[in-house]
């Protein structure tokens, strides 16, 4: 009796596909090799961008920033926020050129196939989860059960190593693949590596589907999505920035809010008539009212607020600088400072310091007003920091109380 092989007789709907069964042109390593250049220039890019914004939140001694150039942070999170919304179509479409390789079989072949279908698996599972909880941080949709910044910065460590090892082992394959070059990315000739996928003398599957007509639309969709929603950053393109969140000229004193007066429950405290500054330095300890606080130089600052959630716009700031209230606490004009709001809880906004390059700077106010008009409560009435290049998270609200250098 003839045995027929257990693949002949099961069902057709219980048989593993395999890669070959996938006959679209665009599972192709040529494709496969142009994708995850353009993905990992944004991974790249996302990855030093987010770098340099935890920094500025949680600094370390060996890299100080700076106060200059004033709008260097708006740049760097613009660009986190609009390449990572550029992202998405890049993961999707990556994912859908490389899914038929999860079908190869035997799964593992070696040590070295190993470790690269373990770091595609982190790879795919860590940017997936940055690109998605990112995006949901920007519409400030926290449905996830943990602290953002912690995961978010933790992820992206993981993410960055998974890319290296996965570029590393598969270079060569990628070097052959863009070796073979733009004119033949629609020859009917698979890449390097490539399964047999049935195309079409001219490198489609019949429905006029190409390889370069694939790649364009990802690029189309890229540009498209960066577009409606660059806007919160680009003021300018304000107009079509349909997709982005929130309207950066949108709030009171025509500036958003990202957290109002009463959210931070400083509502009493804050419109407290009896409010006054606590100014604790060398010489002592004083207490200044608004009304002394007007009444010592003002000056006027034209600075930007620049939110980690990618949106910012540029303001008109009046106050006192800061290095002038070092000088009255008897300290130095580049003494660190160390800044109080009046909120009763918060990870950036009860509390941060304010290195002496930006208490020295010019522009490094105790604001007062906004735009001519004193500042309005959600901007954080009586007063509040304001300092150039500085994430908005950092300059604090509702101030009550700063701490010139170490005071005994």
């Amino acid at each position: 009796m003839v045995r027929r092989p257990l693949s002949d007789i099961r069902p057709a709907w219980l048989r593993l596909p395999e890669p070959s069964d996938f006959r679209s042109p665009v599972h192709d390593q040529r494709v496969v090799a142009r994708l995850g250049m353009y993905l990992g220039g944004a991974i790249l890019i996302l990855f030093v961008t987010g770098l340099v914004s935890h920094l500025h939140q949680h600094p370390v001694s060996w890299l100080p920033f700076g106060p200059e150039p004033a709008w260097a942070y708006r740049l760097n999170q613009g660009l986190h926020v609009a390449v990572g919304f550029a992202s998405l179509p890049l993961v999707l479409a990556k994912l859908y050129t490389v899914y038929p390789q999860f079908f190869v079989r035997p799964p593992v072949t070696g040590w070295k196939h190993a470790l690269e279908r373990a770091s595609v698996g982190v790879l795919v599972a860590s940017t997936v989860f940055q690109v998605v909880t990112g995006i949901l941080n920007v519409f400030k949709l926290y449905v996830f059960g943990f602290s953002f910044t912690t995961v978010h910065y933790a992820t992206a460590w993981l993410a960055f190593g998974a890319a290296l090892v996965h570029v590393g082992i598969k270079l060569p394959v990628v070097v052959r693949s863009l070796a073979a070059g733009a004119r033949n990315l629609d020859a009917a000739r698979p890449g390097p590596d490539s399964p047999p996928n049935g195309d079409t003398a001219d490198g489609t599957t019949g429905d006029g589907t190409t390889r370069r007509g694939f790649l364009g639309s990802v690029a189309v969709a890229a540009l498209f999505v960066t577009a409606l929603t660059v806007g919160q950053t680009v003021t300018p393109l304000r107009a079509i920035a349909l997709l982005a969140p929130r309207d950066p000229l949108d709030g009171p004193q025509g500036l958003a809010v990202n957290k109002t007066a009463r959210a931070a429950r400083v509502e009493e405290l804050a419109t407290d008539p009896d409010w006054a500054l606590e100014l604790v330095g060398p010489g002592g300890t004083t207490h200044l009212t608004r009304a002394d606080l007007l009444a010592m130089s003002q000056h006027e600052a034209v600075l930007p607020i620049a939110c980690v959630e990618g949106w910012s716009a540029t303001a008109r700031w009046t106050g006192v600088r800061i290095r002038d209230l070092a000088t009255l606490s008897g300290g130095q004009p580049d003494d660190p400072v160390h800044v109080v709001s009046l909120q009763p809880a918060g990870t950036f906004y009860s509390t941060s310091d304010l290195p002496g390059a930006y208490v020295a700077h010019d522009d490094t106010l105790l604001a007062l007003t906004l735009a001519g008009e004193d500042l309005d409560l959600d901007h954080g009435f009586p007063a509040r920091i304001i300092a150039p290049n500085r994430p908005g998270v950092l300059q604090t609200k509702w101030v009550s109380r700063l701490v010139v250098g170490n005071p005994t």
